[in-house]
């Protein structure tokens, strides 16, 4: 059977979450590059496969899709595992809850932190919006006080277990930690635990080190 195709570069967050995924049922894949710099990505080769011109994309055969959760999704029902915990109603309910956490409040406010602490001064050698990381830095610290709370009642978001809705956290997280601010997280310890945890996944580990070579 043919690897599967993922669209994009690892460095992507979103792109990254569906590695960790294929990684963790141990599928065959091929990345595909997709250069962003030059607009490839809003050209129609790739809106046939993304008609928001956006990545990742994902082939499997002839089943094309985009969203990277929903990927993610596809790629552990199809390789059958735990981390959707659909066996279990009310644990498969509360990894829906925390991933759309992750995806409406925890992604919106670290977005613009990574594009300010990151991608402008490494990558597109400008000057960070002081203002717009401060008052993101703010809205983070009030998301990790939830999590904290969270955190200190179960081991994992969902409850004693790991599940795609930690998972999925693992992206910002790493290229939070090559910004200048990643000790906004030092004083939630709940959260460091919980974030070392899933950063000590094979999976994580070998997307990270794809993030890091192709970045």
């Amino acid at each position: 059977m043919a690897p599967v195709k993922v669209y994009g570069l690892p460095m992507n967050g979103s792109v990254a979450r569906v590695l960790a995924c294929l990684e963790e049922v141990g599928a065959e894949y091929e990345v595909v590059a997709v250069d962003l710099h030059t607009g490839e990505h809003k050209r129609p080769p790739h809106l046939a496969r993304n008609p928001f011109g956006q990545v990742p994309a994902f082939q499997d055969g002839d089943l094309v899709l985009f969203e990277s959760r929903a990927i993610s999704k596809y790629i552990l029902r199809k390789g059958s595992s735990d981390l959707l915990r659909e066996n279990n109603l009310s644990e498969s309910a509360m990894i829906d809850v925390w991933l759309d956490v992750e995806s409406h409040k925890f992604d919106n406010a670290m977005l613009p932190i990574i594009f300010q602490g990151l991608v402008i001064p490494v990558y597109m050698g400008g000057t960070s919006d002081l203002k717009i990381l401060e008052e993101n830095l703010e809205k983070l610290k009030e998301i990790m006080e939830v999590y904290e709370e969270r955190l200190s009642k179960s081991k994992y978001l969902a409850g004693d277990f790991i599940s795609l809705a930690d998972i999925s956290h693992f992206p910002m997280v790493h290229l939070l930690h090559e910004t200048p601010y990643a000790a906004v997280l030092d004083a939630y310890p709940h959260v460091k635990a919980w974030i070392a945890g899933v950063m000590d996944r094979p999976a994580v580990k070998k997307v990270i080190v794809l993030m890091k070579t192709f970045g």
